[in-house]
């Protein structure tokens, strides 16, 4: 649409998925998954540059949302991905606004998309941490 004219893209916000990612740990380290889907996400989406020695997360992503399967999970994941608190669950997670059957990841993108919105920033993540141990995350660009 934006290629065709239908669409002024200075006029809206578009995004767009840059990349997805999946990880898979024990069961009992589930809460900890998605910080690896996240990673492997943004390797996709930087073609390998954030692989690489002395690369930090936050010099790629503006915002990240987690979904929390507990309270514990965005301060676990916040530690193991090196990115500042005041930047992962900006409007709350949800623990606070609630995670809504069926449909979690969905809550999230659109939070992480409103985010990058609100704040004029480009780039965003969003993981879950699923059912034994595993965990899937996406890239989203404000474009």
């Amino acid at each position: 649409l934006i290629a065709a004219g239908t669409i002024d893209p200075s006029a809206h916000n578009i995004f767009r998925v840059a990349a997805s990612g999946e990880a898979e740990q024990s069961p009992e380290r589930f809460t900890t998954s998605p910080a690896p889907a996240v990673r492997k996400a943004l390797s996709r989406a930087t073609s390998g540059e954030s692989d690489k020695e002395g690369a930090a997360l936050r010099d790629f992503v503006d915002y990240v949302e987690l979904n929390e399967a507990f309270s514990v999970v965005g301060i676990a994941n916040a530690k193991l991905l090196d990115f500042p608190m005041d930047r992962i669950n900006v409007n709350g997670g949800a623990v606070g606004i609630g995670h809504p059957l069926g449909c979690s990841g969905a809550r999230i993108i659109v939070a992480l998309c409103s985010i990058l919105a609100q704040n004029d920033a480009r780039r965003g993540a969003a993981g879950v941490c699923n059912g034994g141990g595993g965990a899937s995350a996406v890239i989203i660009e404000r474009i």
